[in-house]
């Protein structure tokens, strides 16, 4: 990003199509040069002398070159300049704005050319366009964010449901950054203790010793493992889950999928191997964003098309966060049942039998505890006919992919991969630290675990970041944020 803090930026800050409201918003050192030469508040005062944060009915004009003759005030109260448009304008004074700068809002009509021309006048007036991601950006290298904090911005625009809206809400009021903050500031005052001893060994001078530091590194890579390991529910959060339907043809599985859903959204007959594609759609249980996913029905076959669908069912269980196994009771024997038990084992998977109305409760205990013993999966018993067991599946579902509670004392969730690996390689630098303190060796390669660690969790807020590595972040912001 080529941007600097030195100039001022405009931009549309409001999606692209027709509305009652668009905002554009202007920030940096020349805002209230920029946004005095395309607005005349109703008012008569001139905007750089009312209140911050103050709303101001205001016209909004194509900046004009000035006369060399004339007054500042009469060149922008100048009445016949055509009006694009009317508005309400607030100014937001550093750094009590988003930007920590001197911030204009200018709230408009929504329709295209309203705002394409109220941008064209800022750019006119010595603007430049702002680059993806430039106000947030700004609002990281000013102090207002950090890091974590600036990216969570983002994931609260893409949030796609009321659980990763609730978390990114946490990250942005900077939970994960203070929690990361007192980890990484514990190492940097471990590592000034142990420099210190270094600097000071001929006079055999110990500033921590080795009990106290492998008690701590024990204590801090726990804390780094327990965020670790919501990581994989975190990202779920962040991006919704996708719940695999999978099992031999005929056995419910587009009944079920339509059931799941409340909706006639997949083909269902008598006829094995309807289903020749995927099928997915989405749906929000308890503010979680579910894609759930039908398949082709598995078994062998030499009809071409339906092979296809067979191998895009295989490739669509890889991909699945839950794969739901469907067995139709009535036409299983135990062979067919053995082959069904080779499930993809990194993957979580539920065995479900489906159409338990159709045979005596005996059976469907001995399949269940069948199923149970050659998988290890949890087996849950179902009727999409009757309605037997789906709630109790929707339950078990919400279960298996969310935690439960998003609210509890002092838990954090990870849902950012560049989080993650910056957590993994922090962790990784305590455990070489431990081992080294553990085996006696020169506080010298202590030292450099420490660092390492330190600078690791520095990744996470920003305190330790590249150019390239912030560029690759705020370009995936769109124009105005």
């Amino acid at each position: 990003m080529d941007g600097v803090l030195e100039d001022t930026i405009c931009a549309i800050a409001t999606p692209a199509g027709e509305g009652g409201i668009g905002i554009i918003r202007i920030s940096g050192p020349g805002t209230l040069a920029v946004a005095e030469k395309i607005v005349r508040l109703r008012s008569g005062l001139l905007l750089s002398t009312v209140s911050s944060h103050t709303l101001h009915l205001a016209d909004i004009l194509p900046p004009e070159l000035p006369s060399q003759y004339d007054p500042p005030a009469t060149q922008l109260m100048r009445p016949d300049r055509d009006v694009i448009d009317e508005a309400l304008v607030v100014l937001m004074k550093g750094p009590r704005s988003f930007t920590a700068e001197d911030v204009v809002e200018i709230h408009c009509h929504a329709g295209h050319v309203v705002l394409r021309l109220v941008c064209e006048a800022c750019l006119t007036a010595g603007a430049r366009l702002a680059e993806p991601g430039e106000f947030t950006k700004r609002a990281f290298l000013n102090g207002r964010l950090d890091l974590s904090q600036a990216e969570a911005v983002l994931d609260t625009i893409r949030a796609t449901s009321e659980a990763g809206l609730k978390i990114a809400q946490r990250h942005l009021r900077g939970d994960l950054g203070r929690r990361v903050e007192r980890l990484r500031t514990r190492f940097v005052r471990l590592l000034a203790q142990v420099e210190a001893g270094i600097d000071f060994a001929e006079e055999d001078i110990a500033f921590v010793g080795r009990a106290e530091l492998r008690s701590t590194l024990e204590e801090t890579g726990h804390e780094i493992r327990t965020m670790l390991e919501t990581s994989q529910r975190g990202v779920r959060l962040r991006e919704g889950a996708r719940v695999v339907i999978s099992g031999r043809p005929n056995v419910g599985k587009s009944s079920l999928l339509n059931t799941l859903l409340g909706t006639d959204r997949a083909i269902v007959t008598d006829i094995p191997g309807t289903t020749r594609d995927v099928i997915e759609e989405s749906v929000v249980w308890d503010g979680l964003m579910i894609t759930l996913v039908d398949t082709a029905g598995l078994r062998d076959t030499a009809d071409i098309v339906e092979q296809e669908g067979i191998n895009r069912a295989h490739s669509a269980m890889e991909q699945g966060d839950l794969i739901l196994h469907v067995l139709d009771p009535t036409d299983l024997n135990e062979q067919d049942l053995s082959r069904t038990f080779s499930l993809p084992a990194r993957h979580m998977s539920l065995i479900v039998i489906n159409k338990c109305d159709l045979v005596d409760t005996d059976r469907i205990t001995h399949l269940s505890r069948l199923a149970k013993e050659g998988t290890g999966c949890k087996v849950l018993v179902t009727s999409v006919r009757t309605g037997v067991g789906i709630d109790g599946l929707r339950e078990l579902i919400r279960a298996y992919l969310l935690p439960a509670s998003l609210e509890s004392t002092g838990s954090m969730m990870i849902t950012n991969v560049r989080h993650r690996q910056a957590l993994e390689r922090a962790e990784t630098s305590i455990q070489e630290a431990l081992a080294s303190v553990r085996n006696g060796v020169e506080a010298e390669f202590v030292a450099i675990d420490l660092r390492g660690a330190s600078d690791a969790l520095g990744e996470v807020t920003g305190a330790i970041t590249s150019d390239e590595v912030l560029n690759q972040i705020f370009s995936e912001f769109c124009i105005g944020k």
